[in-house]
């Protein structure tokens, strides 16, 4: 009866609760402060980069770039090259070349016309790509917006750096190359090998463009430092980020949030640069950005 008592008077044993798993909800604000967070750092360290231009330049930057974004992608694919055949090789070194013109292209951009003005006409390239795939009445009218865009931005006045722009425009077409490329590379090798190829021949190719910009402009510390920082900004938490992103943010939301980086791009040249926009040129992004905005909301409908 006493053992019965002590039995009845001791506490139940509690067992651990199960662990839970994460909340759709909670998913989904951790990808989203991710994509803001991405967003900024990619925009940030291409402004830091450009702080190197007057000693290494928009190529010295690039290569110092190239080298980071080989490093980090290297070591996350960690490519087995002599496994490639050429069918896998072939979109690689093309991946590569366009890798490097699209990064050259685009920070020359920078140096000529703005940070905000050279993004938004290097995000033609990507929302090209989304309306030639569709044949639907609204994607013509979002091409006609982005086209008025288009038009705004680059419009003939005294000040205006055409070249500059056409570089822009030549960084968009690369972007565009480059997301049809990494499809072929990404349907021939597995993983994040393929890209990581042809990050690593794309920063070869720039080593004697890098010897050659340090024998010519020795670097400082400073410089050096800041072309740095643009590489692991722009290029490695931008890759890792959107690695974290896709795994938890539906992908029409993950582009719909991409395309802010124009606006981004803007806030961030005005802040860090003091890179002012007119009233017209913040039209002109407004116009991009709201093309992309209406061609993803009416492909979710």
């Amino acid at each position: 009866m006493h053992a019965a008592s002590a039995r009845s008077a001791a506490p139940a044993r509690r067992t651990p609760p199960a662990p839970t798993a994460p909340k759709p909800d909670d998913m989904r604000l951790s990808g989203v402060i991710t994509m803001v967070g991405s967003g900024l750092s990619n925009q940030t360290g291409a402004a830091i980069g450009s702080l190197a231009f007057p000693v290494l330049g928009p190529v010295g930057v690039v290569a110092v770039r190239q080298y980071v974004a080989a490093v980090v992608l290297l070591a996350v694919g960690r490519p087995r090259l002599r496994t490639f055949t050429w069918a896998q090789w072939w979109p690689v070194v093309l991946l590569a070349l366009v890798f490097g013109t699209m990064n050259l292209s685009l920070y020359t951009a920078i140096d000529r016309i703005g940070l905000g003005l050279a993004v938004t006409l290097e995000f033609l390239g990507p929302l090209s790509i989304a309306l030639a795939a569709s044949r639907r009445r609204v994607d013509a009218c979002c091409a006609v917006i982005a086209a008025a865009g288009v038009v705004t931005l680059m419009r003939p006045r005294a000040s205006a750096d055409f070249l500059g722009m056409g570089l822009g425009l030549l960084a968009a077409g690369c972007w565009a190359s480059y997301i049809l490329l990494n499809r072929t590379v990404g349907r021939r090798i597995p993983g994040a090998a393929g890209s990581a190829a042809a990050a690593g021949l794309s920063a070869v190719l720039f080593l004697p463009v890098g010897v050659a910009v340090a024998v010519r402009h020795p670097p400082t510390p400073t410089a050096v430092g800041c072309a740095v920082a643009a590489g692991v900004l722009s290029s490695a938490v931008p890759c890792l980020a959107d690695l974290f992103t896709l795994r938890r943010v539906p992908a029409p939301a993950f582009g719909l949030f991409m395309s802010v980086n124009p606006v981004l791009a803007g806030l961030v040249g005005w802040i860090v640069l003091s890179q002012s926009l007119d009233w017209t040129e913040w039209t002109g992004i407004g116009a991009v950005v709201a093309a992309n905005v209406l061609g993803i909301l009416a492909a979710r409908s």
